[in-house]
C-alpha cells in the first residue's frame, strides 16, 4: 500500500500529529512527482483523519473572535484560525485523492490536487513557524469543526465536493483574506502579511483547480455546470453566500459572479 499514490494518502489521514502529517505530505508530492509513486491504488478512508488532542474543538459560534491589533493576542487568534484552516486543508486534498478513485480519473486529477496537498503543507508550516515568532503553538486555543463537516455532507459524491470544498469554502478565503493582509501591514506585521499574500496567490490556484474539474465531471455527466453547481450548493452547503466577494480574485479562479450571485439570498439560508 505504501508504493501507492492512495496508500500516501492514507498515511496522511491516519497520522494525527500536525508536524508529521504535514512531513508526510510533502514527502507523498515529492515521491509523486519523482516518480517513485506512480501507481493510484484504491482504498476507503477513514471517515475522519486524525487529530492531535488539542486544539478542542467547538462550534463555530463558540469560537471567540478576535481583532487584528498592535497586541500580539489578536494577531495570534488570527493565525491560529487560518492554520487550523490549513491543516484540514490538507486532509481534505489527501482525501479527494483516495475516496473517489472509483471514477476512474485522469492522472492529471491527482497531479492537481497533490500539488494543493503540498501547497497546503506548506501553508500550515509558514503558520506555525509565524505563531512561534509570536511566542504561540497551533492547538492554544479553540477552533471550530465546520471544514470537515462539509467534507463528511460530500463524502458520496465527487462533485458535490468539489462544489463545495473548493468552490464555496475557498473561495470564501478569496474575499476574506486581502483585508486581513491590509490591517496586517496597518499594525506593521510584515511578516505575518507575507505569509497571507503567499497563501492567497495559491489558493487562487485551488479554487482554479476545482473549478476546472467540476466542469470537467459536469461535462463527463452531461450535465450544465452552472446550474448544476448551484443546485449541489443548495443542497449540500450549510448557511447562506455571504458578501462581500473578491470579484477580481474570483474571476481569477474563473468563478464569475454568474455562479454565485442568485444564492446570496436565497430563502432556504
Amino acid at each position: 500500500m505504501q508504493f501507492s499514490l492512495v496508500g500516501a494518502a492514507l498515511a496522511v489521514l491516519d497520522v494525527p500529529e500536525p508536524e508529521r502529517k504535514v512531513r508526510r505530505s510533502q514527502a507523498a508530492a515529492s515521491d509523486w512527482r519523482g516518480l517513485r509513486i506512480t501507481h493510484i491504488g484504491e482504498a476507503a478512508p477513514p471517515p475522519r483523519p486524525a487529530r492531535p488532542a488539542r486544539p478542542e474543538l467547538l462550534p463555530p459560534s463558540k469560537v471567540k473572535r478576535r481583532k487584528i491589533g498592535s497586541a500580539s493576542a489578536g494577531r495570534v487568534a488570527l493565525l491560529h484560525a487560518l492554520a487550523h484552516i490549513e491543516l484540514n486543508a490538507i486532509d481534505l486534498a489527501w482525501d479527494i485523492i483516495a475516496r473517489f478513485t472509483h471514477e476512474e480519473l485522469p492522472r492529471d486529477f491527482y497531479d492537481d490536487w497533490v500539488q494543493v496537498a503540498d501547497e497546503e503543507a506548506k501553508h500550515f508550516d509558514l503558520l506555525s513557524n509565524r505563531l512561534s515568532d509570536l511566542g504561540a503553538a497551533y492547538g492554544d486555543l479553540p477552533a471550530h469543526d465546520g471544514l470537515w463537516q462539509a467534507a463528511e455532507a460530500t463524502a458520496d459524491d465527487l462533485l458535490a465536493r468539489l462544489a463545495v470544498v473548493p468552490m464555496v469554502l475557498e473561495a470564501r478565503g478569496l474575499d476574506v483574506t486581502p483585508a486581513m493582509i491590509e490591517k496586517l501591514r496597518g499594525v506593521e506585521d510584515n511578516a505575518s502579511a507575507d505569509i497571507l499574500r503567499i497563501i492567497y496567490e495559491e489558493e487562487i490556484g485551488h479554487v482554479t483547480i476545482g473549478r476546472r474539474w467540476f466542469q470537467w465531471l459536469c461535462e463527463r455527466r452531461g450535465l450544465e455546470p452552472l446550474a448544476t453547481w448551484q443546485a449541489l450548493v443548495r443542497e449540500r452547503f450549510r448557511g447562506p453566500l455571504k458578501p462581500f466577494f473578491n470579484e477580481a480574485g474570483r474571476n481569477e479562479a474563473g468563478l464569475p459572479s454568474d455562479y454565485y450571485a442568485p444564492l446570496v439570498d436565497r430563502p432556504d439560508g
